[in-house]
């Protein structure tokens, strides 16, 4: 099997540290080449890769088979229509927009293109995780579920290493939302409707349904106190509770093998001409979620500030 030449586009620190990095060394992939909005960057990360960095992003498109991406999801989605519309695979980062018509469209583009396309939720790639999500889904049926991320992120005593302007303008229903939803649905299935609702800072409460049936909740944050940092993820049904060990320490697995997995993932959809399970059609999806569970909370911060206004006046 010839080896899959992958274009990189992006050159920040996910791209640095893990995306160039592990294309470099697949054993079914080269690094095509970089591309970046500061060409600088773009010749630093490839020199270091021993590959090629391009000043023009639709000659990187024409010289790979597939685009790997690691930029802001609204950069990214229209990238990669580009890209699908040239017949290239992709390999996406999550979440592939944060406009829903933006993501349909996208998807729109790669089923007209036929192309294989893959979306890097990390813990449905890493070991042991992914493993531990695909033993849950086998044992069901399971009645409700739980996936709560405070992440410290943006806390006043955290730290932000991998600061971005999107990151800190979506917060964490974008950033971690779309791992919380990811790991929901590979247990129990497609959601079906979300409702909303604010907390403190960043925070958001999701109260979810699935297809079969089952329910789950999620609780996400960017914002969390230092010492109420955590994720938790438990799954209740007949037999009894399921929650992964020493999530922790174990759950996320190396960022460098779990994209070596979604790499090969891509690899084997664009042969096959199968669709994987985290395509850019349930990307979308969870993109649709995400921005209903925005929209309410938007609704109801309005009421409460309205509230608060006419409480004011009086």
């Amino acid at each position: 099997m010839t080896r899959f030449r992958v274009g990189l586009i992006g050159t920040g620190p996910w791209a640095t540290a893990t995306h160039a990095p592990v294309l470099a060394a697949h054993p079914d992939a080269e690094l095509a080449g970089v591309w970046g909005r500061r060409p600088e960057a773009a010749a630093e990360l490839a020199a270091a890769h021993a590959t090629t960095a391009y000043e023009d992003v639709d000659a990187l498109i024409a010289a790979s088979d597939a685009v790997a991406f690691a930029v802001p999801p609204d950069v990214q989605a229209p990238l990669a229509a580009r890209a699908a519309r040239a017949g290239r695979h992709l390999l996406l980062d999550k979440p592939v927009a944060t406009d829903a018509a933006a993501a349909h469209a996208l998807a729109g583009e790669v089923e007209r293109a036929g192309v294989a396309s893959v979306v890097f939720f990390t813990l449905r790639f890493a070991p042991p995780m992914a493993d531990w999500l695909a033993a849950r889904a086998q044992e069901g049926p399971w009645f409700t579920g739980r996936a709560d991320w405070y992440s410290s992120f943006y806390a006043a005593d955290g730290t932000g290493a991998f600061d971005s302007p999107w990151r800190a303008s979506k917060g964490g229903l974008w950033d971690v939302g779309p791992h919380a939803l990811s790991v929901l649905t590979a247990v129990l299935g497609e959601i079906t409707s979300v409702t909303a609702a604010p907390g403190p800072a960043d925070t958001v409460h999701l109260v979810l349904r699935h297809a079969g049936g089952a329910s789950s909740t999620a609780t996400l944050t960017l914002c969390a106190p230092e010492r109420a940092s955590g994720v938790n993820l438990e799954f209740r049904g007949e037999r009894g509770t399921a929650s992964p060990e020493a999530f922790g320490e174990t759950g996320w697995g190396d960022s460098g093998v779990a994209f070596q997995s979604a790499v090969s993932a891509l690899v084997t959809a664009a042969h096959a001409g199968r669709p994987h399970a985290c395509d850019v059609r349930f990307g979308a999806h969870v993109t649709e979620i995400l921005a209903a569970a925005e929209n309410q909370v938007s609704a109801l911060d309005g009421a409460t500030q309205g509230g608060r206004t006419r409480t004011q006046a009086s």
